[in-house]
């Protein structure tokens, strides 16, 4: 891998890789890939992947959660979701060094199909290391950090904002607009690490390097995406970081995508 995250050819590398992760974790990764294999059999599993900060090797013991995605061979059910929450309820339960687990359940047709070509089937190819099956990644094309890159990943921030606003008035816990918090300063981060990434011509998911990588763009809104990468690692219950992000940041980082980028594809 060159510098920027960028292979030598110019195409964003592959993040992670099973030899990355933390010691501490790969006990949590045996029994992830072990309970999904016995929750979902070959007929209905097409492949699995675990992404995020664990394959990165930047994960924290009680801090990090554990991410994974499931590519199936048909639509997910509710019996699959069903499934898939049972993983991640025994798997938090079981392992005190992850804060959480999710898993995103889509079918293959999803992953490889045109409209989300730019979008889930990068997600893929470059954010996902595979855990079990065959690696869709060699049925994508290698991607390059460029602005029809940066619209089909980030360029719907407008409707992310419509529904945090609705969680935001539903929370009714600390724990739920902590969880919120998290979710909301990820996304923020990397919304504006991708509203730059073309014109600084690379990637990295790191969330403190994309806020610093932002900033030197837009310097007068640094100091809020350096709060955005802050809860994006160390969830805030506070309402006024989420009003920050919600009500300020968000709807100006919203406009300034669409002027730059444009809006990506309308999805059904």
């Amino acid at each position: 891998m060159s510098e920027r995250g960028l292979d030598q050819d110019g195409t964003i590398a592959r993040e992670g890789a099973l030899d990355r992760v933390p010691a501490a974790f790969t006990s949590v990764v045996d029994a992830a890939r072990t309970r999904i294999s016995k929750a979902f059999d070959r007929a209905r599993l097409h492949s699995a992947y675990i992404y995020g900060s664990i394959p990165r090797g930047t994960a924290a013991p009680g801090v990090s959660d554990l991410d994974l995605q499931l590519a199936l061979h048909s639509e997910p059910t509710e019996a699959d979701r069903a499934d898939a929450k049972a993983i991640e309820t025994a798997l938090d339960h079981a392992f005190p060094q992850i804060d959480g687990v999710g898993i995103l359940l889509t079918s293959t047709r999803a992953l490889l199909s045109d409209l989300e070509r730019h979008d889930a089937g990068f997600f893929v190819a470059c954010l996902c290391t595979p855990l079990l099956g065959p690696d869709l990644a060699e049925r994508l094309p290698r991607y390059r950090p460029t602005t029809l890159l940066a619209r089909e990943t980030n360029g719907d921030l407008a409707l992310a904002l419509q529904r945090w606003h609705t969680r935001v008035a539903e929370a009714a816990t600390d724990a739920e607009r902590q969880t919120l918090s998290r979710g909301v300063g990820r996304r923020i981060v990397r919304t504006g690490f991708t509203l730059i990434m073309s014109r600084w011509g690379g990637w990295t998911s790191d969330l403190n390097e994309s806020a610093e990588l932002f900033g030197c763009y837009y310097p007068e809104r640094v100091e809020q995406m350096r709060i955005a990468a802050t809860v994006g690692r160390t969830p805030s219950a506070d309402p006024a970081v989420l009003s920050t992000l919600i009500d300020d940041l968000g709807p100006w980082l919203a406009a300034e995508y669409t002027a730059v980028h444009g809006e990506k594809a309308p999805r059904p």
